[in-house]
């Protein structure tokens, strides 16, 4: 049976192995999934040793630039976002590398939760290797401006000029800005710590601008609380790009795309 695998560390608590369980039941594919714990120091050994027999992995935190390191080409989506967290090894034994990220966020946003990305003004919070995934995919979809911000403005400088060709993208630091926007993507790892983001509340106009938070967990997270108190229209978090990025890693794996619909429902009553 063709065997996957999850790869990070931490990962226990990683949902990847049940979502993947769930695709492989609706779609009738006959596949074993698991997760791999990969040292700090040996994530390259740990991958090559399992892809022997293995088909393919999922590449999470920290690993997604050493992965890209790690393959032999990349899909344009894995080569702009520098990270890949989809490893496809193919009849060859060459192993290709994509980056799913940016394509989960962007569907979850129009797809599951019906907004049009197409003339919107877009804040992306933080520079870090989480923003930088989506940041194509993003641009891709239409919108009238994406302006990332971040503590340091640098940062966010240079991640806009990688992006420039792409589409009308610029950057500021978190408090430069204080017109409302449409959309306000965290793709910080504050939520995680129990903290926030500090941007102007003035980003929020009641009733109007969304709110999305790449994180998610088992209570509100501390940026959609935030973003909930100053009246944002819907407060979104991450848990939906999870699915739809998994889904995307199992069609390039199996050549079909699971319907992501029943699986998020099933997550979210869990």
């Amino acid at each position: 049976m063709d065997r996957y695998a999850v790869v990070g560390n931490p990962i226990e608590h990683s949902k990847s192995p049940l979502i993947h369980a769930m695709f492989a039941e609706q779609t009738g594919q006959q596949l074993e999934y698991g997760k791999l714990l990969a040292p700090l120091d040996n994530f390259i050994g740990s991958v090559r040793d399992f892809l022997r027999e293995g088909r393919g992995v999922n590449v999470t935190v920290p690993f997604k630039e050493q992965a890209w390191a790690l393959v032999d080409e990349h899909t344009p989506a894995a080569e702009r976002a520098g990270a890949v967290n989809t490893i496809l090894r193919r009849e060859d034994g060459s192993l290709l590398g994509d980056n799913t990220d940016g394509k989960g966020l962007v569907r979850d946003i129009e797809v599951n939760a019906g907004l049009s990305l197409k003339g919107l003004n877009v804040l992306l919070v933080g520079a870090g290797g989480a923003a930088r995934g989506v940041i194509q995919p993003l641009l891709a979809a239409g919108p009238a401006h994406l302006c990332v911000i971040n503590r340091t403005v640098s940062k966010a400088e240079e991640l806009a000029a990688l992006f420039v060709d792409q589409g009308p993208i610029a950057a500021a630091g978190l408090q430069w800005l204080v017109e409302p926007v449409d959309l306000i993507i965290n793709a910080t790892s504050a939520s995680l710590a129990g903290e926030l983001p500090p941007i102007p509340d003035s980003l929020i106009k009641p009733g109007h601008t969304w709110c999305y938070d790449m994180m998610y967990g088992a209570e509100e997270t501390p940026f959609n609380r935030w973003a909930r108190e100053r009246g944002a229209a819907r407060c979104i978090d991450g848990l939906g790009m999870l699915v739809e990025q998994a889904a995307e890693a199992f069609a390039l794996w199996r050549g079909v795309r699971p319907d992501t619909a029943p699986v998020l429902a099933a997550l979210r009553q869990a």
